[in-house]
């Protein structure tokens, strides 16, 4: 199914901001940076949550950059970040102190605005799901 102009630059737009929030944090995960390291210690999930989220949201940024699977990406990416945001609503606060440093929010900020887009997203490209897609037209 073709998308109008106008949803076809939104859904572009969303899905670059997504992927490049996505991309930009799995330095941080796969160097083992120490606020993500106590991010995960929070939970009992360091190692393992850390590269396995971090491999997640690897996969969630190539598929919003491809667009017959940008649904996949967002929807991917929405699970991702679910679960970041719980654990920033839950164990770990939303500001929160780790060695060396202060976290002022701003992960959490940016996991609400990646959420949000990823959602906004899927709505557009919600005709792309195979099997259910022509039915949420």
């Amino acid at each position: 199914m073709r998308l109008s102009k106008g949803a076809m630059i939104a859904s572009w737009i969303f899905q670059v901001a997504v992927a490049v929030i996505l991309l930009q944090t799995l330095y941080f995960k796969f160097t083992g940076a120490e606020v993500t390291k106590h991010i995960f210690e929070s939970i009992n999930a360091e190692p393992f949550g850390r590269y396995a989220s971090g491999v997640a949201e690897l996969i969630a940024a190539i598929f919003l950059l491809w667009p017959r699977f940008a649904w996949f990406g967002a929807a991917l990416a929405m699970g991702v970040l679910a679960g970041a945001i719980v654990t920033h609503l839950g164990p770990l606060g939303i500001t929160f102190d780790y060695p060396g440093g202060h976290e002022d929010g701003s992960l959490f900020g940016l996991g609400v605005f990646a959420f949000l887009g990823s959602s906004v997203v899927l709505f557009i490209r919600r005709r792309s799901i195979p099997i259910v897609g022509e039915r949420l037209g």
